[in-house]
């Protein structure tokens, strides 16, 4: 790299307090990935790879570079789809639902342009996603998809819609506690007041058989106050318009 790309080069890196020591493996980020370092776990139009630092086992989610127009309007007027997944994960974190705990993120921007984005965390406990449900036997099923519905009336009371709720971002683990959920690629919510309409609009991604639904309204209903039947209702219709379903039922 010479002066010139040197100083056209900008990098913006914000840590979680607990985690100041990692200040330099998260500005070297941008070169590990060039490299070829780290475990692969999802590649598509964005990034994942797994990094273990000092014991620590992390995950890197690594933000494709966005078209000419938009390296424009996140270098100057928007934030980063990974300042916006650590700035929800904190959110999530104050009111009790559960993601990977934040790490920190990166921008990398290139005179006024932006360039890429690198969202970290700790690797998550949980296991299995939310689409494992359909594909392998879980005696404790039920309690998932009940804690499933749990969660998310808490985060529609307090105002927070997922954007991509569907099967691939919902983690789940049976613990001696309990179920614990994680929820994760957290850059795309709306906040503002959630309805029971708007609840289970914000849910129309999750499949499910007539039975997941039902445990699913039966948890968010009655911790939100709302009509049991009536959610049920409203899951079915709106999910019955999505794409994807299997053989009717889902």
């Amino acid at each position: 790299m010479n002066l010139l790309q040197k100083i056209l080069a900008h990098r913006t890196l914000v840590l979680h307090p607990d985690y100041k020591g990692l200040e330099s493996f998260m500005h070297s980020l941008p070169e590990r990935f060039a490299s070829g370092e780290g475990e692969v776990v999802y590649k598509g139009r964005n990034e994942l790879r797994k990094f273990t630092v000092n014991g620590v086992d992390m995950v890197v989610k690594s933000f494709r570079r966005p078209n000419i127009i938009n390296r424009f309007v996140y270098g100057i007027f928007r934030p980063s789809k990974a300042k916006r997944s650590y700035e929800h994960a904190m959110k999530y974190i104050e009111i009790g639902v559960g993601t990977p705990f934040p790490v920190g993120y990166l921008n990398v921007r290139r005179g006024l342009l932006f360039d890429r984005s690198y969202y970290v965390t700790l690797a998550s406990e949980c296991l299995h996603v939310y689409n494992d449900l359909f594909y392998q036997d879980f005696d404790y099923a039920d309690e998932v998809l009940r804690e499933v519905g749990r969660v998310t009336a808490k985060l529609h009371h307090h105002g927070y819609a997922h954007k991509d709720y569907g099967r691939g971002n919902i983690l789940f683990l049976k613990t001696d506690s309990g179920i614990k959920i994680d929820i994760v690629d957290l850059n795309r919510m709306d906040v503002g007041p959630l309805d029971l309409r708007a609840g289970c609009k914000n849910m129309e991604r999750l499949p499910a058989t007539p039975h997941m639904h039902r445990l699913i309204a039966e948890e968010y209903a009655k911790a939100r106050g709302f009509d049991v039947e009536e959610c049920y209702q409203l899951l079915r219709t709106y999910r019955s318009s999505q794409p994807g379903k299997i053989n009717g039922l889902y």
